[in-house]
């Protein structure tokens, strides 16, 4: 069965970076888009990022563009979302899913499986 089990969320100051992990299985990773999304209590869940399947193009969300970068490898079925200059309204728990098709359009409802989540905080 699908999964994807994401890691490396943690508490990071402003101005500072981290970088999560989404390790997936259970389907071939390399015909699939991938996307970010994340969840605040005040928000709700909001799409992040994207990337098409074999990595060629990426998309951002405006409010994370230019200081996020999605990156996957096909190779260890893993995609990746460096996260700098991170600012306090970044804190939420960021989910990593699979998308329906090879290319992504940065729609939420694109995606068929999500993870579990791991938590950002971003706090002085």
């Amino acid at each position: 069965q699908v999964q994807l089990v994401e890691s490396g969320g943690d508490l990071a100051q402003p101005g500072g970076s981290l970088r999560l992990s989404c390790a997936a299985s259970g389907f071939t990773f390399s015909n699939y888009a991938m996307s970010w999304a994340r969840h605040t209590p005040g928000k709700g869940l909001e799409w992040v990022s994207g990337i098409y399947s074999d990595g060629s193009d990426t998309l951002y969300a405006d409010s994370v563009k230019g200081r996020f970068t999605i990156s996957r490898d096909n190779a260890k079925n893993t995609v990746y979302l460096q996260m700098n200059s991170l600012k306090p309204e970044d804190t939420a728990l960021y989910y990593c899913a699979k998308v329906r098709g090879p290319i992504a359009t940065g729609k939420l409802d694109e995606s068929d499986y999500w993870g579990q989540g791991t938590q950002v905080t971003v706090s002085s």
